[in-house]
C-alpha cells in the first residue's frame, strides 16, 4: 500500500509538472508572438530612417556640400544597419534571434550618431537652409525618431513582460529547453543621446579645414 501511494504522488506531481508546462509554454508562446509584432515595428521605422537620411545627403550633395568624411560615415553607418535588419531569420520560427536583433540594435546606434552630424551640415552650409528638398527631408527625419522611439518603448515593454514570466518559477525550469531565450532590450548608447554641437569641427573627426568651395 506504502508502494502504492508513492506511485500514485509520483504520477500526481508528473500531471502536474506537465500541466503546468503545458500552460506555461501557452504562456509564453504568446508573449513571444506579441515581442515580434513589436520588433516588426521597430525595423520598419529604422528602415524608413536609414532611407530618409539616404535621401538627405543625396539633397546635401545636389546643393553643393563638401563634406565627404560626413557622408563616407553615413554610406557606412547605413549599410551595416541595412545588412544588420536585412539578415536572413536565424530563429527557429522563422523570426530574428536575440542575438541578432542586438546585432540590429548596435548598428542602430553607430547609425544614429550620423544624423546630428548630417542635420549640422546647416551651419557650415547656410544654402541649406533654403533648400526646400533638405528642409522636408529633416522635417520627416524628425517625425521618425519619434516614431523609432514609440516603437522601441513598445518593444521594450513587450520584452520585459516577456522576460519576467519567462524568469519566473516554475517557468524558468523549461524556458530554455523549449528554446525561448531572453529578449534583448532596446538601448540607445550615451552618445546617441548627446545633441550635437552646431559648428564646422562636429562633421568631422579632425580639426582640418575643410574644402567649402561648391561644385
Amino acid at each position: 500500500m506504502n508502494t502504492y501511494r508513492k506511485l500514485m504522488l509520483a504520477i500526481a506531481v508528473t500531471v502536474i509538472a506537465v500541466s503546468t508546462s503545458g500552460c506555461g509554454y501557452n504562456t509564453l508562446n504568446t508573449k513571444q508572438q506579441n515581442v515580434r509584432a513589436k520588433w516588426a515595428g521597430v525595423e520598419t521605422q529604422l528602415q524608413r530612417r536609414a532611407d530618409l537620411i539616404f535621401n538627405a545627403a543625396e539633397a546635401a550633395k545636389l546643393a553643393g556640400v563638401q563634406e565627404q568624411e560626413v557622408f563616407g560615415q553615413i554610406a557606412q553607418a547605413r549599410s551595416r544597419l541595412l545588412n544588420a535588419t536585412n539578415a536572413a531569420p536565424a530563429g527557429a520560427e522563422g523570426d530574428k534571434t536575440p542575438e541578432q536583433k542586438q546585432a540590429v540594435i548596435d548598428a542602430n546606434n553607430s547609425f544614429g550618431g550620423t544624423i546630428g552630424r548630417l542635420l549640422s551640415l546647416q551651419e557650415s552650409y547656410p544654402q541649406l537652409r533654403s533648400q526646400e528638398n533638405f528642409l522636408r527631408l529633416q522635417y520627416e527625419i524628425s517625425g521618425t525618431e519619434n516614431r523609432i522611439a514609440t516603437s522601441r518603448n513598445d518593444y521594450n515593454n513587450a520584452a520585459q513582460d516577456y522576460n519576467t514570466t519567462r524568469g519566473n518559477f516554475p517557468t524558468v525550469l523549461f524556458a530554455s529547453l523549449y528554446g525561448f531565450k531572453e529578449e534583448p532590450f532596446f538601448k540607445a548608447d550615451d552618445a546617441s543621446r548627446q545633441a550635437p554641437r552646431l559648428n564646422s569641427d562636429s562633421l568631422r573627426s579632425t580639426t582640418a579645414p575643410a574644402n567649402t568651395t561648391a561644385r
